[in-house]
């Protein structure tokens, strides 16, 4: 459980420096082409309603937290 958004997001910006550290534009443009290459092959479509994909989530986060279901 995160108790300290601070600490949180201390540890966000230090992991971002040490994983891009030195990273050339080159080097971020292959990763890139590279995870889209794989979520293509996934079958993922960025033009996809994602947010479908989030309805059942968001239901359970309104039942968690005793809203009442979305119409």
């Amino acid at each position: 459980m995160i108790e300290s958004l601070q600490l949180l997001e201390e540890l966000e910006r230090r992991h971002e420096r040490e994983a891009l550290e030195g990273m050339t534009y080159e080097v971020a443009l292959q990763r890139f082409a590279a995870l889209w290459a794989e979520a293509r092959a996934l079958g993922v479509d960025a033009r996809d309603d994602w947010l479908a994909d989030l309805e059942p989530d968001l239901a359970i986060a309104r039942a968690l937290n005793g809203l009442l279901p979305s119409t």
